[in-house]
């Protein structure tokens, strides 16, 4: 391990020293420290309001207070711009009103690609974030480009959530050398308490995309944790109230498919058509001023994008990422703590039929679904006056059924899902400081015999006055709870660090017990250890030499068992990143683990564990300007293990080319490829007279993973696209040698084993999308899929072979059309009343 521990030394050197910089480029950041007072904007009440046409000709608008002086985020925090932004707000019984003038030196420095909603590209934009319970922590967030491309997000203490859409109106043109933008939020798309005079946290941002500077009117440090903690304030907001929030979104949709099956009596593939219209509803009301009720009645996710499967020899479960859009939208605070996988609703039936077990039994599998299907999903969610957030999240599964065929040709169906409901329960009380404290609950009940669950979870943050330090937890129990025991287990993290400023760290404590598992509705992949970590940072956030800024990190992370209390791994870690002053941006990581570990998982037998060989891991990143008609995204890592001549190395490609403001591909190339892999391939019981032995086989294998996707979007307008999604994942595993091993974790060569499990696995998506919103709120998507998923013993060696396979074998085809049309209580009201 002389040569790898060399090099990992080395790039902790380079760590190291990013931190002793000289003196001189210290020196300078320090004098480049801005500090700016807290900005106040007050709202002018009108009578008549303005029309949104992103031209600020109503006299009114002259008459408002004028917000300006926006101050650089980036790439240079801290000076002022120098082409103003002007911005007002107004405001009436019905909206809040906001508009403002982007100056500029011409029109060709404003940049306005098209995208669909929620997707920035290449473009400036302008910004308004509404804190409307000035609780620092939470706040509303609209945004529109000067191509009238909308955006809207959530902000909490965790992060911003895109997935959150509200109904909105807004407008923007050119005028000579300037960009105006013009909103209009109905008070129904925000959330606020009952208040005579309203006191909102109030920030601008503006995004000059030609030169790549983001501007806020009020000072966002980006060496202070937080965000909404750094808004101005607005004032002026008297004798408002939240309207009846009452809306109806019902749709209809068509959805035709043809899918390949096995033909009874080896008949080969046959295939299948299936033909449904239906529809359903939703619903979404507001109980009061603060909360709100979303509510879906026999949802359709026939339309979202298609999993990105792999090839999965590990022992864990492949996570996916969440594209339903009930489960994506105001969820935000029901990912608190990361208890709540929402793929598990909808998901593989808790009983999902062992194929090779069945037919062991005489039993041919002849459906077996792998998906179960929601009924209905009810979310109620806001916050009080006093900064408490409840949410409320329920969901009901219906059940699902296998059908088999026994050996006289008699079918039957075997129940693999009952019915179930899915409940998450959230209290999230906002403190000062940047401070939170949640409760979560997240709770699993089943029909008939099959086990319930629950889990019991909090989390904190407690930060000083000064927002430099704080101290953060999280715990939990889980429980099961099976005929004739309950199952118990418990997990906690407990941290302290110093969260603000250039200098940063953090030391944290964790416990999973052995019998922990939130599985039911979370996600976890290791349980059964106690770990302790501590991790330092310095970040440069003022250019220096050829860099706009840097960011480096060291960290160590030493693990036991929780049960029996033995020692399991060590890995220390180091990170530097930065971006250029031409906007190119790099980076470059390591992994080391120094001394062999413990791997309790892999032998997927409950007591044994594979003793792992030390191994670094050495990896770096480029992402040059994505200004320019082509950039290229590169990442590549290698990995060396002191066991054989084992060593991975994976590189990934992604050139994305912008014809013009409407058409644009992105094309992505991955290559994984692990060598004298070791790793888990079967377990079987061997019995010797009266005695029965464990018997686990380990395989050296060689896997090498391709995966190509091309993605590309026309964008007619700022309300119509048409998207492309391709996707090709080829893997394949070929075992070399076969070991057994041995109840201390070593491998034994076993030459007389007869299986054979090499892999051969594709798996061809293709999404074709057409979106057209033609008035708010209401959609039309017309989406064409194609898919391919196969695994086979027979292994292709050459790529365009295997591909040429792929796409001559049996293939789903569906083909959907959805209408979703948005009704409005209000709107409707008024029109009636009209006329």
């Amino acid at each position: 391990m002389k040569d790898p521990l060399c090099l990992a030394l080395a790039t902790l050197f380079l760590l190291i020293l990013s931190f002793l910089l000289p003196s001189q480029a210290i020196g300078q950041d320090k004098k480049k420290e801005y500090k700016y007072p807290q900005k106040q904007l007050k709202a002018l009440r009108v009578q008549e309001a303005p029309q949104i046409d992103g031209v600020l000709d109503e006299a009114v608008w002259q008459q408002a207070q004028i917000a300006t002086d926006f101050i650089q985020n980036r790439p240079t925090p801290g000076p002022l711009e120098t082409h103003p932004t002007e911005v007002r707000i107004l405001y009436d019984d019905e909206a809040l009103y906001v508009g403002a003038i982007m100056h500029d030196v011409a029109q060709d420095s404003i940049l306005r690609q098209l995208g669909q909603r929620d997707d920035l590209g290449n473009t400036d934009f302008f910004g308004v974030f509404l804190d409307t319970y000035n609780d620092q922590l939470n706040a509303f967030g609209f945004f529109v480009t000067p191509a009238g491309v909308q955006l809207d997000a959530r902000y909490t203490s965790t992060g911003e959530d895109w997935s959150w859409n509200a109904v909105w109106d807004s407008s923007a043109k050119l005028q000579g050398t300037d960009w105006v933008a013009e909103f209009k939020i109905p008070y129904s798309a925000i959330r606020f308490g009952s208040k005579p005079e309203q006191v909102w946290g109030l920030n601008f941002m503006r995004n000059r995309q030609a030169t790549r500077k983001g501007f806020f009117w009020n000072y966002v440090d980006p060496a202070v944790d937080g965000f909404a903690n750094q808004y101005g304030k607005l004032v002026g907001l008297k004798d408002i109230e939240a309207p009846l929030r009452l809306s109806l979104t019902p749709y209809v949709s068509g959805y035709a498919e043809r899918y390949p099956y096995e033909q009874e009596n080896g008949g080969g593939i046959g295939f299948k058509k299936d033909i449904n219209i239906g529809g359903g509803l939703d619903v979404k009301y507001g109980i009061n001023d603060a909360f709100t009720l979303d509510m879906t009645l026999i949802p359709d996710f026939s339309q979202v994008q298609s999993d990105n499967r792999v090839l999965n020899l590990g022992p864990f479960e492949q996570q996916f990422n969440e594209n339903r859009p009930f489960f994506m939208e105001g969820t935000e605070l029901f990912n608190k703590g990361d208890f709540f996988y929402s793929r598990r609703i909808g998901g593989a039936p808790i009983n999902y039929l062992d194929v090779e077990a069945e037919e062991a039994l005489g039993y041919r599998v002849v459906e077996n679904p792998g998906e179960t299907r929601m009924l209905n999903g009810t979310k109620i969610s806001g916050r009080t006056q006093s900064g408490l957030g409840i949410g409320v999240f329920n969901a009901l599964v219906a059940r699902q059924y296998a059908v088999l065929e026994d050996s006289e040709g008699r079918r039957f169906e075997k129940e693999t899902q009952p019915l179930t409901n899915y409940n998450v329960t959230v209290l999230d009380q906002s403190l000062r400081n940047n401070s939170y404290v949640t409760l979560v609950n997240t709770n699993v009940l089943r029909q008939g015999s099959t086990y319930d669950a629950n889990l019991t979870g909090m989390l904190f943050n407690i930060a000083n006055k000064g927002n430099k330090y704080a101290v953060r937890g999280k715990v939990a129990l889980s429980q099961r709870y099976f005929s004739d025991s309950t199952a118990l287990g418990h997990f906690y993290n407990l941290g302290f660090g110093k969260v603000s400023g250039r200098f940063q760290f953090n030391l944290s404590h964790t416990v999973e017990s052995d019998t922990y598992d939130p599985n039911d509705l979370g996600i976890l992949f290791t349980n059964n250890s106690q770990s302790e970590e501590v991790n330092f940072n310095y970040n440069f956030y003022q250019p220096f030499w050829k860099l706009l800024n840097l960011y480096t990190g060291l960290g160590a992370n030493y693990s036991r068992r929780y049960r029996p209390n033995t020692f399991e791994n060590l890995v220390l870690y180091g990170n530097v990143n930065g971006t250029f002053r031409n906007f190119t941006s790099a980076g470059l990581f390591f992994n080391l683990e120094p001394v062999e570990t413990y791997d309790f998982f892999e032998p997927r037998v409950s007591g044994w564990y594979y003793l792992f060989p030390t191994n670094y891991n050495l990896g770096g990143w480029v992402s040059t300007d994505y200004r320019k008609k082509l950039a290229l995204d590169v990442e590549m890592n290698y990995r060396a293990f002191d066991e054989n001549n084992r060593h991975t190395f994976n590189y990934f490609i992604s050139p994305r080319f912008r014809v013009n403001d409407r058409l644009m591909f992105v094309y992505s190339y991955g290559s994984e490829n692990k060598y004298d892999d070791i790793g888990y391939a079967s377990s079987y019981v061997e019995t010797e007279g009266d005695t029965e032995r464990q018997r686990i086989v380990f395989g050296r294998r060689d896997v090498n993973s391709v995966s190509n996707t091309l993605s590309g979007s026309y964008i007619f307008n700022n309300r119509m696209s048409l998207s492309l999604r391709a996707r090709h994942y080829w893997s394949r595993a070929i075992y070399n040698r076969y070991y057994q091993l041995t109840p201390e974790g070593l491998l034994q060569a076993q030459s007389d084993y007869d299986g054979n499990h090499d892999v051969n696995f594709n798996a061809f998506n293709v999404d074709l999308v057409y979106s057209w919103w033609f008035a708010p709120g209401s959609q039309i998507t017309v989406v064409w899929k194609n898919a391919v998923l196969e695994q086979i013993g027979e292994v292709d060696t050459h790529y365009f072979e295997n591909l040429s396979h792929t796409l001559s074998s049996p293939q789903s085809t569906t083909f959907s059309v959805k209408v979703l049309y948005y009704l409005d209580y209000l709107a409707l009201k008024k029109s009636l009343s009209k006329s």
